[in-house]
């Protein structure tokens, strides 16, 4: 209660620049929130889809087998990379005509599933790691923009006491102590994104040893028909 009482006498006592800086936490918060629980529940997915690949490796064919993880696949992550991988291995096939009439179908099998894979690869890549960038700039900047709110009130404070013209411990004291919940702002805002990026990066560390470990199925299986391991 005294700390809202606090805040409130602060926001009511700052200037233009300390409630901009308010504003710019309470943005900081709302945008790394939004990629914190989007994330989270793509995440989810992403893992739930990830214990249905020894399943894809049961269906009879492959077509079978891609029709059988795309209903769980809902983030497509692992669905399209069978997909493509089938559909470039499916060029150099006799069904598909003259071998030259493309330069996929004149490309070697084994470089053109490789080149596939990888493209495919890099396309998850780039989904997982969108968002990071932005919770891991929250998390290093917004206790420096406390920070400066409570540099900035502090000054503000300092200088009304002195224009007052007298200087006492009570009068010093209460407009610091305010002034310092703008530094604790900052840290609230920023422990949940320094959080939630580690453990993003954590899963999408996972996700994509996985995601490589199928590639290199999928490569084995289209080039020799054969999967590699168990």
């Amino acid at each position: 209660m005294n700390d809202n009482l606090g805040f409130a006498h602060y926001w009511a006592q700052g200037d233009a620049v300390s409630h901009a800086v308010a504003y710019l936490l309470l943005l900081m918060s709302v945008v790394s929130w939004f990629y914190i629980l989007s994330k989270t529940l793509s995440s989810w997915r992403i893992r739930r889809s990830a214990s249905a690949l020894d399943g894809f490796w049961q269906a009879s064919t492959m077509r079978d087998a891609i029709a059988l993880i795309k209903p769980v696949d809902t983030e497509n992550v692992y669905a399209p990379l069978a997909e493509q991988a089938a559909d470039a291995a499916a060029i150099r096939t006799p069904a598909a005509g003259n071998s030259a009439a493309s330069l996929n179908a004149a490309t070697d099998l084994g470089e053109l599933i490789t080149r596939t894979l990888r493209r495919e690869i890099n396309r998850v890549s780039s989904r997982l790691e969108s968002g990071l960038t932005l919770l891991a700039s929250v998390g290093s900047t917004a206790p420096f923009v406390g920070l400066f709110g409570t540099v900035w009130g502090i000054y503000h404070a300092l200088m009304a006491v002195s224009a007052s013209g007298t200087v006492q411990i009570d009068k010093v004291a209460g407009p610091v102590g305010e002034a310092l919940i703008m530094t604790a702002l900052g840290l609230v805002v920023a422990i949940p994104a320094v959080l939630a990026y580690n453990a993003f990066t954590r899963v999408n560390r996972i996700t994509l040893a996985e995601l490589d470990a199928f590639a290199h199925d999928l490569h084995a299986y289209l080039t020799t028909g054969s999967r590699v391991g168990k």
